[in-house]
């Protein structure tokens, strides 16, 4: 198939991300899209081009509001099904419910298994996607997934951006036992030692730490993570770490989800020095010209790398080169 064939379509949710996908790039032909609300709040989009055969990529992050975009997301791929399209992939850079990914308590819902079977039945073929909370939720599809890592574009910009001596005295933290597999990953890349705290999760959003595994005295601190939600682990992973006499805390995290007031009134009061994210989520939230947690925040763009999976998928040609 010639890449004249791929056509892209944002969501409400991922226009700029989109815009950065499409930008300088022959071959990725973005069409229109319209999305309305009914008087009762039911959605409405309709697809203003002509799709009929064509390989379609739907951009769409599932942020907040999380119901809202899934469910542009569901009714773009139905009406990109019932218009023939011959192959219709749903690029997904923050998959949002990817929490809920387990009954770990009576009476509760598997949702991010929900959310997969939505996508599934409403018509995608493939599903792109990112640093998912688990890697377990690539099998919640029955369609393949490409399930991509943000850790090589961190990984560039920490050695081009920080010196070797800074990078020696430093200490890679896995926030908790969960993330400690891929913490490792970051910590073999960049040269770093590597710390696990262990902590207890009291409720929803609120967890406390309760011990840290490995020296962390006299080091820089580099905190990675899947994502920030409240910000309450990581400052609170930040406070322990400098009361055991950390020189610094650094925060690296994929979806910068950035729920406010709280993320901002904990931020407000932490020892973090700086904050790395990706734009998978267009959040507002630090262009509220507050520089006090402003200077926290640097973005670093995964546009490129959902770009060359695009053309590579379009083409059917492998993308391992992206994870070594």
């Amino acid at each position: 198939m010639a890449n004249g064939d791929i056509v892209v379509i944002s969501g409400s949710a991922s226009k700029n991300f989109t815009d950065k996908i499409c930008k300088n790039t022959s071959g990725l032909n973005r069409i229109r899209a319209d999305f309305k609300s009914h008087s009762d709040k039911e959605t409405f989009v309709e697809i203003r081009d002509n799709v009929r055969g064509r390989d379609v990529y739907i951009v769409q992050s599932t942020c907040c509001p999380a119901n809202d975009h899934f469910m542009e997301l569901f009714l773009l791929i139905d009406a990109a099904k019932r218009s023939t399209a011959r192959r219709i992939t749903a690029v997904i850079p923050y998959f949002g419910y990817a929490r809920q990914d387990r009954k770990d308590r009576p009476r509760v819902p598997i949702s991010a298994r929900l959310m997969a079977n939505l996508i599934d039945r409403s018509g995608a073929d493939r599903v792109i996607g990112m640093d998912f909370h688990t890697g377990q939720i690539q099998g919640f599809f029955d369609i393949p997934v490409d399930h991509l890592y943000a850790r090589p574009v961190f990984v560039d910009y920490i050695k081009k951006n920080f010196s070797k001596e800074y990078l020696e005295k430093s200490v890679a933290l896995a926030p908790d036992i969960g993330s400690a597999k891929q913490t490792r990953k970051y910590s073999n890349y960049l040269g770093l030692g590597l710390a696990i705290i262990d902590k207890r999760r009291s409720q929803p959003g609120i967890s406390e730490v309760m011990n840290i595994v490995g020296d962390v005295e006299g080091k820089n601190i580099w905190i990675f993570d899947d994502l920030i939600d409240t910000g309450g682990t990581i400052c609170n992973a930040a406070k322990t770490v400098m009361e055991r006499g950390a020189l610094e805390v650094n925060a690296v995290a994929t979806h910068g989800v950035l729920s406010n007031p709280y993320a901002k009134n904990n931020f407000r009061k932490s020892r973090i020095k700086r904050i790395l994210i990706t734009d998978t989520i267009f959040n507002t939230w630090y262009q509220d010209q507050d520089e006090e947690l402003d200077k926290l925040l640097t973005i670093v763009s995964v546009a490129d790398m959902f770009k060359t999976v695009i053309l590579k998928s379009n083409s059917n040609d492998s993308i391992s080169c992206l994870f070594e």
